[in-house]
C-alpha cells in the first residue's frame, strides 16, 4: 500500500487482507471488512491520526484469525472491555441526548416522537456500546421498516445519525457515521418505488361545497373546528391549539404565534365572514385570553385524531391536511391570485427573510380577498 500520507483523493483504499483506509473530507479512518458465515462484517479500527498502519494491520490480522477460528470478530471485539469499564450504550446515550435537546422542540408531541422512535426502532442496538456501532447495526433498525413504513424509517435513520454525530462530538466514537444515507446506506437499502411515497389524501375541490353542507349538519366542537380549519386553510394543530388571545374579532384577524407554527414564524390569518360566524357561535363573554377556542369535552385542546375522526365518521377517506391541498388546487385552477399569495396563505416559506418581511403587510389584504373567495366557494355562493 502507498504511504498513507501521500493519499489525497477521497475514496476507499485496500491494503489487502481485509484492511481498508477510507478517506473523506472530514478525515481518514481504518476499517476491517471480512465475511463471517456469509455475512459481511465492517469493523472500525480507528482514526488514521491515532492508529498507525502497522497497528491497523495487526487488528486486521486479528480479525482474519478470529474468522478462521469460527468466531464472529464483531462480537469478540465487543467483549474486550475491562471489568471495571462500563461502556456507554446507544440506548443510554440516546435518552441523554434527547433530554439535552428537547427544550428546542416546538411541542411535547415532537419530544415524545423522538423518544418513541429511538426506543422502539433503535431497540436492536440499544445495548451496543457507541464505539462499536457499525453499518450492520443501523441496518437492523432501519431495514425492516424501510419499504413498509418509509416516512418512519427515514425519521428513524435521521435521528440515529444525529445521535451518533453527537456521540462522536463527545468523544464516544471515531470515524464515519454509519447512519449516513448519501453514498453509504443508500447502497444497502432497496430503492423505493414512487408508489411507496404517500401524500395526504385530499378531497377534490369540486366536492368541497357539498361536503361543507354535510359537515354543517354535524353537532360538536370537533365538526366546527374542522370547518374552521377548511375555511382558513390552516393546519390541524394550529386550529386545535388556537386561543382567544390570538383572535381579533373586530379586525377579522387570527394571529398564530411563531411558537405554534411549523416554520417558527408568526402567521396572520385574515378571517372571512364564514370563519367569523363559527368563532362567534362558540364565543362566550366569560372566556379568557388563554382559553382554547375549540376545547375538548373534558377541557384542554382537542387531540390530533379528533378532527380525523369526524372525516372517518362521514365516510371520507381523506385527511385534514389534505384539505389544504384542496384549497391549493382550487386557488391554482379557478382563481388568478399570484402563487406567492396562495403560498403565504398556506404559511409556506416564500423567498428570503427580508422578502417575507416586506411582503407580509402588502399581501395581507390580497390574502383576505383570497380567503373570502374560498369561503364563498365552500358555502356555495
Amino acid at each position: 500500500m502507498k504511504q498513507v500520507e501521500s493519499l489525497k483523493k477521497v475514496g476507499m483504499y485496500s491494503d489487502g487482507g481485509g484492511l481498508y483506509l477510507r478517506i473523506r473530507e472530514s478525515g481518514r479512518s481504518w476499517f476491517f471488512i471480512g465475511t463471517y458465515k456469509g455475512q459481511r462484517r465492517t469493523l472500525g479500527i480507528g482514526n488514521a491520526l491515532d492508529v498507525t498502519l502497522a497497528k491497523a494491520r495487526e487488528k486486521a490480522k486479528e480479525g482474519r484469525l478470529l474468522i478462521l477460528d469460527g468466531k464472529d470478530p464483531k462480537e469478540e471485539w465487543r467483549k474486550r472491555v475491562k471489568p471495571d469499564q462500563k461502556p456507554t450504550t446507544f440506548g443510554k446515550f440516546a435518552k441523554e441526548y434527547v433530554a439535552e435537546i428537547e427544550d428546542g422542540f416546538r411541542n411535547p408531541k415532537h419530544r415524545q416522537q423522538w423518544r418513541n422512535t429511538l426506543d422502539t426502532y433503535g431497540e436492536p442496538m440499544a445495548d451496543v456500546p457507541l464505539a462499536n456501532i457499525d453499518t450492520e447495526d443501523v441496518l437492523r433498525c432501519v431495514q425492516p421498516i424501510w419499504l413498509e413504513k418509509p416516512e418512519t424509517a427515514s425519521r428513524v435513520r435521521g435521528r440515529i445519525e444525529k445521535v451518533l454525530d453527537a456521540a462522536k462530538a463527545k468523544g464516544y466514537r471515531t470515524g464515519e457515521n454509519p447512519a449516513r444515507m448519501r453514498g453509504h446506506l443508500e447502497l444497502f437499502l432497496p430503492r423505493r418505488s414512487k408508489a411507496t411515497v404517500k401524500h395526504h389524501a385530499a378531497l377534490p375541490y369540486a366536492e368541497i361545497p357539498a361536503f361543507m353542507i354535510e359537515l354543517r349538519k354535524r353537532e360538536g366542537v370537533a365538526a366546527k373546528a374542522l370547518e374552521f380549519a377548511i375555511l382558513t386553510a390552516a393546519r390541524s394543530g394550529e386550529v386545535r391549539g388556537m386561543t382567544w388571545g390570538e383572535v381579533d374579532l373586530a379586525a377579522k384577524l387570527w394571529t398564530v404565534p411563531a411558537g405554534r407554527m411549523k416554520a417558527s414564524e408568526q402567521h396572520e390569518v385574515p378571517l372571512s365572514d364564514a370563519a367569523l360566524s363559527i368563532l362567534r357561535a362558540v364565543h362566550d363573554d366569560g372566556l379568557q385570553a388563554d382559553d382554547v377556542v375549540f376545547p375538548a369535552p373534558r377541557g384542554g385542546s382537542l387531540s390530533d385524531m379528533t378532527l380525523s375522526a369526524v372525516l372517518k365518521r362521514m365516510g371520507r377517506r381523506v385527511t385534514v391536511h389534505g384539505m389544504r391541498s384542496s384549497f391549493r388546487d382550487f386557488a391554482g385552477d379557478l382563481t388568478v391570485f399570484p402563487r406567492d399569495v396562495v403560498e403565504m396563505a398556506l404559511a409556506h416559506t416564500v423567498g428570503s427573510a427580508t422578502e417575507r418581511a416586506y411582503r407580509r403587510g402588502r399581501a395581507l389584504e390580497k390574502r383576505r380577498e383570497l380567503m373570502d373567495v374560498w369561503a364563498s366557494y365552500c358555502i356555495g355562493n
